[in-house]
């Protein structure tokens, strides 16, 4: 049974044939594959297209490398194991293969009863080989069906991914976390990185109008690109004193303080461009639920802010 099994596994199917390597046939006769061809070119008459044909080079390469078309259980069928052979272990001649009815000849040809016995075996192999074609072809068909499916999910999975990159795409080119967002309790770092990519933006000049700053909304402004100017509207009675003005522009010039009681809410002005309305005063950003909204109509709402500073 072994026998049957080890010859089952070198049975190939090529051009839609189920053929064996004149390399294996050799093999399992006993005989160099040398003796064995010349013993098939000396009575070449036997040996039509239909018992014996060549390979190309790229059938070569298959039967080589590719997975062996069909296997004895259907534990290994299962498992899809690649019984592939090392190249330039075998001369490099383009081999011959063989169907059933070549291996029958070849009985005839080498002329011994070992040759008889084993050529029997090899055509036990090969209908073997048949029967449990036949017997799992809903198998095969299924698998088929699975990988067309798999197939299918993969382009399903890749058109998904594509237009998830697209929305990304478009949100960075329109920058919609940047004109509106919204934080939650809690959320004091993320509340601090927004703003801190907010400032980032400014080139040349930043505005922020706040009564409620303190020392932490310095040193959330030291993060400013270098050169731009800052300048922040507050009440009289802020705790910001000269000193901390002094030491900040020592490292991160150049901040100034004015002093205003005509505003209540808090609004943050990049480049005189661009105007952000800030749900929370910058000091507690992130302590509880606030929003930021970027207006429209950026040079008409900065202009009447300024007028009423």
């Amino acid at each position: 049974m072994n026998d049957l099994l080890n010859i089952e596994n070198k049975i190939l199917v090529i051009r839609s044939q189920q053929v064996m390597l004149d390399r294996d046939l050799a093999e399992l006769y006993g005989v160099e594959t040398k003796v064995l061809n010349q013993a098939v070119k000396r009575n070449i008459e036997r040996f039509p297209e239909r018992f014996m044909f060549q390979l190309t080079k790229t059938e070569q390469n298959n039967a080589e490398d590719c997975l062996r078309s069909q296997f004895v259980t259907l534990e290994n069928l299962k498992s899809q194991i690649v019984t592939s052979r090392k190249r330039g272990k075998y001369s490099k001649y383009l081999p011959y293969v063989f169907t059933e009815q070549g291996v029958a000849m070849l009985a005839s040809v080498l002329k011994s009863p070992t040759a008889v016995q084993i050529s029997i075996k090899i055509m036990d192999a090969f209908v073997a080989m048949r029967r449990f074609l036949l017997n799992n072809a809903k198998i095969f068909t299924e698998i088929d069906s699975i990988k067309e499916h798999l197939l299918a999910s993969d382009l399903h999975q890749k058109e998904s991914d594509e237009r998830i990159d697209t929305l990304f795409t478009l949100m960075d080119k329109y920058k919609i976390k940047d004109k509106q967002d919204i934080f939650f309790q809690g959320q004091i770092f993320d509340a601090y990185s927004t703003f801190q990519r907010l400032i980032q933006k400014a080139k040349k000049e930043i505005i922020l109008i706040d009564n409620y700053i303190d020392l932490t909304v310095l040193d959330r402004l030291t993060q400013k690109n270098v050169g731009v100017n800052v300048t922040i509207y507050t009440r009289p009675d802020t705790p910001i004193k000269q000193l901390d003005i002094d030491k900040f522009n020592t490292q991160y010039p150049t901040l100034t303080i004015k002093h205003t009681s005509t505003m209540h809410d808090r609004f943050l002005i990049l480049d005189n461009t661009d105007i952000y309305h800030i749900g929370a005063s910058i000091k507690d950003l992130g302590k509880k639920c606030f929003g930021f909204t970027q207006l429209e109509d950026a040079a008409i709402i900065i202009n009447a802010i300024m007028q009423n500073l």
